[in-house]
């Protein structure tokens, strides 16, 4: 298996082609769809229904008389503004959190808006994540129970969803949270009841189980958000409808109207959680994981992975190496629209995909218009703040790269549009994302995300001044104490299916400075991995990402893949130091192997080692994958910021481009384990996730 990628598009017209671009390149081709019964977009209505307002009063989590709040996680039909073959509005099952006292469940859950110490809230906010999914004996959607997932750890491989229930586990997105409430994915958690099946992770922390999570409130104000995470399952639990806003508040960001910073506060603030979806005719969600199904050709059949029909019967279910749904999403309906008045309004921007990169531009159409002319003019707007609070400065902009996982403040001035419709646009197309924008689009529906009708009237005055977005976040200024050398790769599990990795571009060492060596058993004997672990690394092997407490640390992300990842750390913000090319052997080919007999010696190349899976038999080498190790590990020169990405704010969400560098640099404060992953969710199920451990006991 090599580095170099396939993929195949699903969209309404037949596009053949292929785009190939040095080291590390892949092949891109279009093709039409496969399978009957799913749900055309081009049949939807666009920007047809309101948008549901997350910040509205009435979708505010309210606490009880304690302090607390008291969310559980259950079923409900949604509507989300999908209608079938004759034109009638059809229902969805979803999962969604809700109140526990009303148990309304929605997608996406309510909102949290916290007020932070400084600004008067409690030191800590107290949540209880309770799973009221009982009595549901399958998933809403595929599962592979092949993966490596909450039920195939050892010791619960006798569990099932049909016997224990569904396993959970709430993350709390840019939550400085200590690690027992992090939503790491094995301290996963199904119903209560006799047959309860609590992750592993909870015989570590003192106390045991606990569905009361406590998150810190002394933190500036930011757009945090809570997603599932449970290991294995988070892409469906996710596409179950599991997420939502979290916001914390301060003296200047208050959320209220007259703030210091001349902020639009509600109704004239705004957060959108865009995701795509595939439907059914009938209204279910789709998702992809059999024979037929769009991209199972793709990341199966044209890959060469061998699925043995005891375990895959039928040819699945299986998981697949990413998702890109036909259906644009925003706060649970389908191509939305918003009515705004000709003044500023402050956007919170959530990509709440599984794998889409979007680039987002603004642009005005006629009254009543669905499609583009090809003739607009991009509408600038400001992008005042990123994942976990505001920026350095406001940055004035046209188009914004959003990554998977992201969080974008933007304020958009609806002045001089009175009377138009302007349109929320994507081009970042619909595929892997390399860093070409625009990228190949293979739907007919994926540019356009929501749209927004101007009233007339003149313009309404506000105090939005961009100059206020001033020295509101400061760089990590503390030298760094240890510069560490991460990579990501992509290699093959046992079936020949992708499997993407994490790892290092070094030899692993811990928070103190000794070596990490593989483990002396047979499974790693048996597979030539002895001494000091390095190179691609799947999830239940040794932590190899073990920062001292309190110690700052600069990270290389070297990307040896095909593909951007958008890589998450959990418990920090980070600054992003900037990007650096990757310095190949001159005698490797675009994949980064040697061609010849002997490298050059004068730069990077990568040789093939076997990965040990989760379920790997000592000595036999058809339960191993296939990963690689970096050699000689050079750098080239710097790469420039495209204009695009907007990163002068504290971030824990980074796009690392394919053949580069990304530098970041964070402080590690609190002990214990956490992880790092990538954010594509198709990715991070699949073993590229790893732990994070800070200070000693990892």
């Amino acid at each position: 298996m090599t580095t170099r990628r396939q993929f195949i598009g699903m969209g309404g017209a037949a596009l053949a082609g292929f785009v190939l671009s040095g080291k590390l390149g892949y092949l891109r081709v279009m093709a039409a769809p496969a399978r009957v019964g799913l749900s055309d977009p081009a049949l939807q209505p666009k920007f047809v229904n309101m948008v549901p307002d997350a910040l509205a009063p009435g979708f505010i989590y309210q606490a009880d008389k304690h302090g607390r709040y008291k969310v559980q996680i259950g079923q409900a039909m949604h509507m989300s503004g999908l209608v079938g073959p004759g034109g009638a509005p059809v229902p969805t099952p979803i999962w969604g959190y809700g109140d526990q006292k009303d148990k309304t469940f929605t997608w996406p859950g309510r909102t949290f808006q916290i007020n932070n110490v400084e600004s008067g809230g409690l030191p800590e906010t107290e949540v209880i994540w309770d799973n009221a999914l009982k009595g549901v004996a399958a998933h809403l959607l595929p599962v592979d129970t092949t993966a490596h997932w909450c039920y195939s750890l050892p010791g619960y491989d006798k569990d099932t969803i049909a016997k224990n229930g569904v396993p959970i586990i709430t993350h709390l997105h840019g939550g400085h949270s200590d690690y027992q409430f992090d939503g790491n994915p094995e301290f996963f958690y199904s119903p209560s009841g006799p047959k309860q099946s609590v992750g592993p992770q909870w015989d570590q922390v003192p106390g045991g189980f606990t569905t009361k999570f406590r998150y810190d409130n002394n933190v500036p104000a930011g757009n945090l958000w809570y997603h599932d995470h449970a290991l294995g399952i988070t892409r469906l639990n996710v596409y179950a409808g599991l997420a939502g806003f979290y916001f914390i508040r301060d003296k200047d960001d208050t959320g209220l109207a007259g703030n210091p910073l001349g902020l639009p506060a509600h109704p004239y603030e705004k957060a959108y959680a865009i995701q795509d979806r595939m439907f059914l005719e009938t209204g279910e969600l789709f998702y992809p994981a059999y024979p037929g199904d769009p991209y199972y050709d793709d990341f199966i059949n044209e890959e060469g992975a061998v699925l043995p029909p005891e375990l895959f019967p039928g040819g699945g279910p299986t998981a697949l190496a990413e998702f890109f749904g036909d259906h644009m999403v925003v706060n649970g309906l389908i191509w939305p629209k918003e009515d705004v008045e000709p003044r500023n309004y402050r956007m919170h921007l959530l990509n709440g995909t599984d794998s889409r990169f979007m680039v987002i531009q603004f642009v005005a159409v006629p009254a009543g218009a669905t499609t583009f002319t090809g003739n607009e003019t991009l509408i600038p707007f400001h992008v005042i703040g990123s994942d976990q609070g505001l920026a350095s400065e406001a940055t004035l902009t046209d188009t914004l790269l959003s990554e998977p996982g992201s969080r974008y403040d933007i304020v958009f001035d609806f002045k001089g549009l009175q009377g138009k419709r302007v349109i929320m646009k994507n081009i970042g197309g619909d595929e892997p994302f390399g860093g070409d924008i625009p990228g190949p689009a293979a739907f007919g529906d994926t540019d356009k995300i929501m749209a927004f009708d101007v009233a007339t009237g003149n313009d309404a005055a506000d105090e939005f001044d961009p100059t206020k977005i001033s020295n509101l976040y400061g760089s990590v200024t503390a030298a760094a104490d240890r510069i560490r050398k991460v990579a990501l790769f992509e290699g093959m599990d046992e079936f020949g299916r992708l499997q993407p990795l994490l790892g290092t571009a070094e030899p692993a060492a811990d928070h103190a400075g000794n070596p990490i060596n593989w483990p002396d058993t047979p499974a790693y004997a048996g597979a030539g991995l002895v001494g000091q672990m390095e190179g691609s690394i799947a999830w239940h092997s040794p932590t190899t990402e073990n920062p001292a407490l309190n110690s700052t640390e600069e990270w290389e992300i070297w990307n040896m893949t095909g593909d951007a990842h958008p890589v998450h750390l959990h418990l920090v913000h980070f600054e992003i130091l900037g990007r650096e090319e990757i310095k190949w052997d001159s005698n490797t080919d675009d994949d980064g192997f040697i061609q010849t007999d002997s490298p050059a010696g004068n730069g990077t190349y990568l040789v093939s080692q076997p990965t040990v899976q989760h379920n790997s038999v000592a000595g036999d080498p058809a339960t191993y994958g296939t990963g690689f190790k970096i050699v000689k590990p050079t750098k080239g020169g710097p790469v420039a910021k495209p204009a695009e990405y907007i990163e002068n704010a504290p971030k824990d969400m980074v796009t690392a481009l394919p053949g580069q560098v990304t530098r970041i640099k964070a402080t590690f404060d609190k002990p214990g384990r956490y992880v790092w992953h990538c954010h594509i969710l198709s990715h991070e199920d699949h073993e590229m996730m790893r732990v994070l451990h800070v200070g000693p006991g990892a």
